[in-house]
């Protein structure tokens, strides 16, 4: 499996999380860097971007080569480099789960604000599975989600930009961890219990590399995302303090 996004030197989220997470659910990783950021348990407190060519190339040497069985991208930064991922994934005839990533945990802006056209033109079209959140949903789509009422219609926003299946991630609404999961014709909501806990760095990069995981391994998109949510929800509850902010959830959760 192939995760494209950027660097989180704290390790926590970003590439770091997408390799972790595919090494506990039993699937080889394999990385094109789009960007270096300098974070850790308090924020972000730089990022660069890598040239073009680079982010090709590292793709290109991936998949030409080994192959990959499905892909997942996370932080694309700016406009071009969403623009050169969405004509590389065009073609590659495989599972692609797109978290299109808007902020971090920490509130830190991920994606230039003149990248989110380029996101909702280029890449939800290439997207089996987009993974919004609601901040990234009203980003997107302009859909504001305020009750559990509201997602189906967040849903409907996101799958009109052309994505095959959205789950529309509502772990910001208050009660059990809500997401809902659409392709247009059916609907499955997801519910879990909400873990208080407040280390939950990296949740929506894992979540997204965990149901390409299991998209790799052949489950079909509703399997892959039930799959996900459990191994995500006992991730945030084993979450541990690391710094003197938020600290990561635990991809090793099952192994300890």
């Amino acid at each position: 499996m192939l995760t494209i996004a950027g660097s989180d030197s704290g390790g926590g989220a970003g590439i770091q999380a997408d390799l972790k997470t595919m090494l506990a659910l039993g699937v080889h990783g394999m990385s094109a860097l789009t960007a270096v950021t300098a974070q850790n348990s308090l924020g972000v407190h730089g990022v660069w971007e890598l040239p073009q060519d680079a982010v090709v190339a590292q793709i290109r040497a991936v998949v030409d080569d080994i192959g990959v069985d499905a892909v997942k991208t996370g932080m694309l930064a700016s406009p071009p480099i969403v623009a050169v991922v969405a004509d590389e994934l065009a073609g590659v005839g495989v599972p692609v789960v797109v978290d299109p990533v808007g902020v971090s945990k920490h509130g830190d802006p991920l994606l230039a604000p003149e990248a989110v056209a380029t996101v909702r033109t280029r890449l939800l079209p290439v997207a089996t599975v987009a993974t919004p959140n609601l901040d990234e949903v009203r980003l997107l789509t302009g859909v504001d989600v305020r009750t559990e009422q509201d997602m189906p219609a967040a849903a409907r926003a996101v799958l009109d930009l052309g994505a095959r299946w959205v789950l529309v991630k509502g772990g910001h609404l208050p009660g059990d961890a809500v997401d809902l999961l659409s392709d247009g014709r059916q609907t499955v909501v997801l519910r879990a219990p909400r873990h208080d806990n407040r280390h939950t760095h990296g949740t929506g990069c894992t979540l997204a590399s965990a149901i390409a995981s299991f998209l790799a391994r052949g489950a079909d998109v509703p399997d892959a995302v039930r799959a996900a949510k459990d191994y995500v929800t006992g991730a945030v509850g084993a979450g541990f303090p690391l710094g003197s902010g938020i600290g990561p959830v635990d991809h090793a959760w099952r192994r300890r």
